[in-house]
């Protein structure tokens, strides 16, 4: 079974679905892997040393032409006919997103997987795209912060005096927001974190940020372990709650995200209005609303003197390491789907059942 890897098409995705090592372990496991030319270069990874791993460069038709296609971004609509009819693509999009791609992908009998749809369980987190990338994501907001802010995040002690420590609010303890309590703290930064899941707590504190208490009369996580939507009262104490919170931050980095719905507003603009001059908020649900009424996607805007970014894809601002990453959760699904040199379609399997976007002309997941 041959693996294809071609370079991705989405505007500024520096990041490659596999790299050379994993390319090279999927060769020695029995696949094919060929790779179009310069698909790693962006991420570091020059054609020469996917040959040497023992991967095939090739341009792209014939790589599209693959039984598996595997890469970051989903298919770009224009180019779904080049894929081979009836083959298999793997990849990370939302297909309520791009309905009418699904549509094209399912007409071209692809068997179509997407990786951001895994199932929250134990035997799928070798897997998990979303967990692997918003570590990345984490780290490099607070890096942005602490570039755009007009001060010092550690406390430092100097002869013409003492320069207190900045103080970082961190909305939401997933993946991301831990990785940004982590990275704000190394940087000697006082962490403070919100999130409407008590049982985050202790994983909070033990980054050593305090947690933000809110009294959450409803239950507010998923059985996959993720934030869920809040009733309308509960969400507007919240406002007011949070609205109290980023007064005193001069940082803040926001991450809470529901899975499939759009972004939870947990800033709102009279809330920036309350902010000191100079602070700045990194917005990273950005993508899927923003978490900050005034966020807009891929721009940095300045509302009363409060700074607010609302960066794309950081993921791929730092493309060795997410796409070492990334390889490694495809790496691991890829041994999960192919059985003896054949896709293994158990739809019972709540793995694959949950992935597959389209099969055999048929759209599974919209």
């Amino acid at each position: 079974m041959r693996i294809g890897v071609p370079k991705e098409a989405a505007a500024n995705e520096r990041r490659v679905a596999l790299t050379p090592d994993v390319a090279g372990r999927l060769k020695k496991s029995g696949f094919e892997v060929m790779i179009e030319r310069g698909a790693g270069t962006a991420a570091f990874f020059p054609d020469e040393a996917y040959s040497a791993a023992g991967a095939a460069v090739s341009d792209r038709n014939s790589v599209l032409q693959s039984d598996i296609v595997v890469q970051v971004q989903g298919p770009v609509a224009a180019e779904v006919p080049r894929y081979r009819e009836a083959g298999a693509v793997v990849a990370s999009f939302q297909p309520v997103a791009d309905p009418a791609l699904v549509r094209q992908l399912a007409q071209q009998k692809l068997t179509a997987f997407s990786l951001v749809l895994l199932p929250r369980i134990t035997r799928a987190q070798p897997m998990d795209v979303l967990s692997s990338q918003a570590t990345v994501a984490g780290y490099k907001a607070v890096l942005l912060a602490a570039s755009a802010i007009g001060k010092l995040l550690p406390m430092l002690v100097t002869a013409a005096g003492t320069l207190p420590a900045a103080r970082v609010l961190v909305l939401g303890a997933g993946v991301a927001g831990l990785q940004a309590i982590a990275t704000a703290r190394r940087l000697g930064a006082i962490v403070f974190a919100f999130d409407v899941r008590p049982a985050v707590k202790e994983q909070v504190q033990s980054l050593g940020a305090s947690f933000l208490e809110m009294a959450v009369e409803e239950h507010a996580e998923t059985a996959g372990g993720y934030a869920k939507e809040l009733s309308e009262e509960t969400h507007r104490k919240e406002l007011a709650f949070l609205a109290g919170a980023v007064k005193d931050a001069d940082i803040v980095i926001a991450t809470a995200a529901i899975p499939g719905k759009k972004a939870p507003v947990l800033i709102t603009a009279a809330a920036v209005q309350g902010m000191k001059p100079g602070s700045v908020i990194v917005d990273l649900a950005a993508e899927t609303g923003g978490n900050c009424e005034l966020t807009q996607a891929g721009a940095e805007i300045v509302r009363n003197g409060v700074a607010i970014l609302g960066p794309l894809n950081l993921a791929s601002t730092v493309p060795l390491h997410a796409s070492q990453m990334y390889a490694k959760n495809v790496s691991a699904f890829l041994g999960h789907i192919v059985q003896d040199g054949r896709l293994r379609l158990d739809f019972e399997d709540p793995i694959i059942r949950e992935t597959c976007v389209t099969h055999a002309g048929e759209v599974r997941k919209s």
